[in-house]
């Protein structure tokens, strides 16, 4: 009897004769940069801006591989209409939600990523929004910079400990794990929700309780933060319901993806006090941000900067330049995205 062949062992490839022609849809560091002139015919774009459609639809008819990242567009209709020559399409980043996959799986276009290198940086970061909304780091420094600091005072720019809070962690993969690993040192109770129980042995090495049921953990929850991927699912997943199911002093913390909170109410928690602060790094409109975020004095916001470490962003690079080899020797790249694919 002959054996099914496995789901890897159906990826297409095929060995690409000279150096491929590459696109890169943004600056890289100047290390991978240069790598990766040395080994493909590569074309950057300088200018560093979110290329138009009509540049990604030109980029497409040329190149064998293209490198987009999240500020990138990659949809059926780009993927229908791409030349014959495209073979590869190596993400620069993690997520994946910005390109059809269904359309590259329906070309036999293989769709690579570059998951685990901004594990802790994301992690780091997340905390550092933790500490910043219940210690009112944002306030205070507004105050400082102002000049309308009038020294220390015991009953002003109040926050509160951190510790022996309930931190509720929506999704467990890599970035939640690495959450749960810092918040344990703060002294964080960890409950969690997540499309896939861990282990048992990892829920104890996390100190983590498993919840099955998001409502019961968000209105259990002190700090929600989120940790989950950008899918039709998670679309909204903490929306105006969820968000009224929370303490009226609860935090929302957010360095996944904007369109994971439905963020008309969430800032209208915000404003009539029915949510104590919020941390985001994400924002469901990017770039553009709500003023009411911006003006809010618990609300710390930042630039989509949770992964800008540079060890970080080397390491991507050379995860794509990897995944490029690969593919242009005739092999499955290592980070190959399976989702989606028969």
């Amino acid at each position: 009897m002959t054996a099914k062949p496995r789901t890897a062992d159906l990826r297409p490839s095929r060995r690409i004769e000279g150096r491929p022609r590459v696109f890169v849809t943004r600056r890289l560091l100047p290390e991978t940069e240069a790598r990766m002139a040395e080994l493909f015919d590569t074309t950057f774009n300088p200018d560093d801006r979110p290329l138009s459609r009509a540049a990604l639809a030109e980029a497409l008819q040329q190149a064998h591989v293209l490198v987009p990242t999240v500020t990138d567009t990659i949809d059926t209709d780009l993927i229908t209409g791409a030349g014959p020559q495209l073979g590869l399409i190596a993400n620069f980043g993690a997520g994946t939600e910005h390109i059809a996959l269904a359309a590259a799986r329906a070309r036999k276009i293989p769709v690579t990523n570059t998951p685990g290198v901004f594990t802790d940086d994301t992690a780091d970061m997340t905390m550092a929004l933790i500490l910043s909304v219940t210690r009112r780091l944002n306030r205070g420094g507004r105050i400082l910079r102002s000049g309308q600091w009038q020294g220390w005072s015991p009953s002003t720019l109040l926050g509160h400990r951190v510790g022996r809070k309930v931190l509720g962690i929506v999704g467990m993969g890599r970035i939640g794990q690495a959450v749960a690993h810092r918040a344990r040192a703060f002294g964080l109770s960890v409950v969690y929700n997540s499309r896939h129980r861990v282990p048992e042995a990892l829920e104890t090495m996390l100190g983590a309780r498993y919840e099955p049921d998001l409502d019961r953990l968000v209105a259990e929850a002190d700090i929600i933060t989120l940790h989950c991927p950008a899918t039709p699912e998670t679309h909204h997943l903490i929306d105006a319901r969820r968000i009224a199911l929370m303490k009226p002093d609860a935090m929302i913390i957010n360095t996944a993806r904007g369109q994971i909170v439905e963020e008309p109410a969430l800032i209208s928690a915000l404003i009539e006090g029915r949510l104590g602060g919020a941390g985001l790094d994400v924002f469901e409109h990017e770039p553009q941000v709500d003023q009411r975020l911006r003006d809010h004095l618990n609300v710390a916001i930042l630039p989509h900067m949770g992964s800008a470490t540079f060890e970080g962003r080397i390491a991507s690079g050379e995860k794509v330049i990897a995944n490029i080899r690969f593919w242009a020797d005739g092999h499955r790249p290592p980070d190959q995205v399976l989702e989606g694919w028969a």
